[in-house]
This record gives structure tokens, C-alpha cells and sequence, in this order.
């Protein structure tokens, strides 16, 4: 343990403090808060849109680049797990769908 950086520590001080008073702001009002009606619904949206933005990247991308050929198990998958969601809509249909194809096209073949 060495001496301590004040700049460290005032960043600490002051994400705490600032976590604090973001966290602690709604307790403050006696009466219940409601969001406009555009942002519960556009919150509706959020959980899909999450899923979308860690999902697509790491089936149209390998190692930073965009895939160049169609010879990936990743983009055969995941075309088979959407048309069984489509036709479906059951969720854990799709993942076992999209492995099945998945894993003998990528343990099988090499894709």
C-alpha cells in the first residue's frame, strides 16, 4: 500500500456520490412517478434491442471483421433459429434449432 493518488480518490468520492443521488432522487417524492406514455413504450423495446445489439455482432463477426463467406455454422443457425421462431414462437425451440444446425456444421465440418 502506497500513498494515495487525491485524483483517485476524488473520482471515487464523487461516482459514489453522484451514484447516490441518482439512485436515491426517486424516494424523494411522496406521491408515485409515471413516464410519459412515448417512454413506457419505447421501453418496451429495450430488452429486444439489448438482445439484437450483443447477439448480431457476434453471429455476422469473427475477430473484429464481417464473415466474407456464407460457409459459417453461425449464419446457418441463426437463419434456421429465426424460421423456427417464425414459425413457432417459442423461444427454446429456437436455441435448440439454431444449435442443432449449429454444432454438426461447426464440429462436423469445420465451418
Amino acid at each position: 500500500m502506497g500513498d494515495v493518488d487525491p485524483y483517485r480518490l476524488l473520482t471515487f468520492v464523487a461516482l459514489a456520490a453522484i451514484t447516490v443521488v441518482t439512485r436515491g432522487f426517486f424516494f424523494l417524492s411522496d406521491r408515485p412517478w409515471r413516464l410519459p406514455h412515448w417512454a413506457e413504450r419505447g421501453l418496451q423495446y429495450a430488452p429486444i434491442a439489448a438482445l439484437a445489439a450483443v447477439v448480431v455482432p457476434e453471429v455476422v463477426m469473427q475477430n473484429g471483421q464481417l464473415i466474407h463467406t456464407w460457409q459459417d455454422a453461425r449464419l446457418t443457425a441463426a437463419v434456421a433459429g429465426a424460421g423456427w421462431f417464425f414459425w413457432r414462437r417459442g423461444v427454446l425451440g429456437t436455441i435448440v434449432t439454431g444449435m442443432a444446425v449449429y454444432l454438426p456444421l461447426h464440429l462436423g465440418l469445420g465451418w
